[in-house]
């Protein structure tokens, strides 16, 4: 055995092993995942110097790693067949940190609670295992020929010896870790399998544990597309995802120029349900060189698309860069832009080519999908995205998009008109519409409460403002011919004289309601109802105010001013009550049971207890003189 030379470990070495040991407790197992991919470098550049020729010493070893336990010494060794290390590598290697700027790096180092995106940088993987190890033995020989074994250990608290090694070694490096007591969990083998699976499952050469190969699906995403089977697709799918169904679309993906990196994307045939309960449970899988940086990388991916399960590697990343670097990277913003340009364009051709297919998308992750209305930056392609249901569909499972809408619009039609309701039946009986359906006018109907925002954000589609109906202006409605099949025989007109009434008589609803609406008039949008509500300008419609109010917004309800519908039989009768008596009391009870109805209509009715006491009221005296109508005829 030749004599082992001591040499001290560097200042910041010292520092930053005090921190390893003393600081960073939670993120141990990250100890394996730097020491595989240090074996996996260390054959990458064997198999290079194979490649170009060169002598390698025992050529016939396979290119592995092997993981053995020893539970009577408490140790686990990490080996590889790689290009090895002499005296002089491994004392350059193992002694210092190979980049410039370590007191930046320590100082981030010390600043961070998880070593998950801090360790691996600045050549530091290796020292992890000091954050487990009581002492570690590393023995390694050469590639070249000439070159003798050597060995270097250290106990990680200030120094480290290097020798000239008598085992004989084939070619690689045996890294043996002798265990602190609080670190035996290591020992077990499901231990270090799920470590394995986790950060190194898809290293390109085989991973053995206990002479059990464990890393056994590749990293098909790096392969080309024509050489993987849909069996193969759909293996992958359910390993990454556990999902016992296959995927409803693969987006395969590889990008060489400007930036380098391979996406293998799938959308799942059935949302995930939870979602609105575990918001931030989505995500991409983040590796550099097949060895996983981030497990579920929210920002590859816009939220909206978090519906998007799979991986992104790229080799044009620094290995193990931090999270906080991460984000502000240019070349990782240009892949999670690339990549999501590449969802929102599978999605169109999808929505192109097939119809049925992209309706049971959005049947599914419709819901989350449009909460894209906050990315400015691909705002044309989520407005070609999105689906509604209209009036013109033939039931509430039927969507339509923005381009079909505008390609059916009337002539002399200049906005595309929405309504907000709880369901389809409810839009279609609201008052509101019912010049739209004389008029033929089609009306997207709104059912989930985060349309109105899409609306809103949206704002138009091409060259057509989106209206709400409850805002519709009557005039630009008076320019559109109504269908024939829906037109209808206009009823009787009220004479001259009536007229003056009808005037007198919304003056006399106006005084009656006072401030709680703006103004009376005459409806020119109602053709079956009595009254409704309208805002008298594009204000928030009543469903974007409850919204509003739903989040706790200081909001005071819009004025709005009552409009009433002089053909309606309602109306008739009480013009008729109102010419014999101008103040006859039933006047009053009927223009608040008409305002109280027509708040009820929009979801308005905040306090029921005045509009049930007169229902009552009337329920009461119409079943009295149904009574005293029923005694009469069966005493005639």
């Amino acid at each position: 055995m030749h004599t082992a030379k001591k040499y001290k470990f560097k200042a910041e070495v010292k520092k930053l092993l005090d921190i390893l040991v003393h600081s960073l407790y939670t993120s141990r197992e990250i100890f394996l995942r730097e020491l595989i991919s240090n074996a996996s470098d260390a054959l990458d550049k064997l198999r290079f110097e194979t490649t170009r020729g060169s002598e390698v010493v025992n050529p016939e070893l396979p290119l592995e790693i092997r993981i053995t336990i020893n539970k009577e010494d408490k140790s686990i060794t990490v080996s590889d067949t790689g290009i090895g290390m002499n005296y002089v590598e491994i004392t350059k290697n193992l002694g210092t940190i190979a980049k410039s700027g370590t007191e930046e790096f320590l100082k981030m180092v010390a600043d961070s609670k998880d070593a998950t995106n801090i360790i691996g940088r600045f050549g530091i993987g290796f020292y992890s295992v000091f954050m487990v190890a009581k002492e570690v033995i590393v023995t390694s020989r050469s590639y070249r020929k000439e070159d003798q074994p050597v060995e270097w250990r250290s106990d990680g608290l200030g120094q480290y010896e290097v020798s000239v090694s008598e085992k004989e070694l084939p070619r690689g490096t045996s890294i043996k870790v002798l265990l602190k007591e609080d670190a035996e969990e290591f020992l077990e083998k499901w231990r270090l399998e799920s470590i394995i699976k986790k950060h190194s499952n898809f290293i390109s050469f085989p991973i053995f544990v206990e002479n059990e190969k464990i890393n056994t699906v590749s990293a098909i995403w790096k392969e080309p597309k024509s050489s993987i089977t849909k069996e193969q697709y759909e293996e992958f799918y359910k390993f990454l995802t556990h999902d016992t169904e296959p995927p409803a679309d693969i987006i395969h993906k590889s990008i060489d120029a400007p930036i380098q990196f391979n996406a293998l994307l799938f959308i799942p045939k059935k949302s995930d349900e939870f979602f609105w309960i575990d918001r931030d449970n989505y995500g991409l899988d983040l590796y550099v060189r097949k060895v996983l940086i981030q497990h579920k990388n929210k920002d590859l991916l816009p939220e909206y698309l978090g519906f998007v399960k799979g991986v992104v590697d790229s080799e044009d990343l620094p290995l193990n860069i931090s999270r906080e670097t991460l984000q502000e990277n240019v070349i990782f913003n240009k892949i999670a832009s690339s990549v999501t340009s590449t969802v929102l364009s599978y999605l169109a051709e999808k929505a192109k080519n097939d119809r049925q297919g992209y309706e049971n998308f959005w049947k599914e992750h419709g819901k989350i999908f449009k909460l894209g209305y906050v990315d400015f930056g691909n705002r044309e392609k989520y407005i070609e995205l999105l689906r509604f249901n209209s009036s013109f569909c033939k039931d509430e499972t039927e969507v339509i998009s923005l381009e079909e809408y505008a390609g059916r619009m009337k002539e002399n039609q200049k906005d595309i008109y929405y309504a907000s309701g709880p369901n389809r039946e409810a839009i279609l009986s609201n008052p509101h519409i019912e010049i739209f359906k004389n008029k033929g006018i089609e009306v997207l109907c709104l059912f989930d409460p985060v349309d109105e925002l899409v609306i809103n954000s949206i704002g138009k589609y091409k060259d057509y403002p989106l209206k709400s109906i409850e805002n519709a202006d009557a005039k630009a409605l008076e320019n559109i011919k109504s269908d024939e099949k829906e037109s209808e025989e206009k009823k009787e007109e009220l004479s001259k004289d009536d007229k003056k009434h009808f005037s007198s008589l919304l003056a006399k609803m106006k005084k009656i309601l006072g401030d709680k609406v703006e103004d009376v008039v005459e409806s020119q949008r109602l053709v079956e109802s009595p009254a409704c509500l309208v805002s008298t300008s594009d204000g928030l419609t009543s469903t974007m105010e409850k919204i509003l109010r739903m989040t706790n917004k200081e909001i005071q309800p819009s004025k709005k001013r009552l409009e009433i519908n002089p053909n309606n039989k309602l109306i008739r009768n009480l013009l008729e009550v109102f010419k014999k008596d101008s103040n006859d009391e039933v006047i009053k009870e009927v223009t608040e049971q008409l305002y109280y109805i027509s708040l009820l209509n929009d979801g308005e009715l905040t306090d029921p207890h005045y509009f049930t006491s007169l229902a009552n009221k009337y329920l009461e005296e119409s079943s009295s003189w149904y009574i005293d109508y029923s005694n009469k005829g069966n005493n005639e």
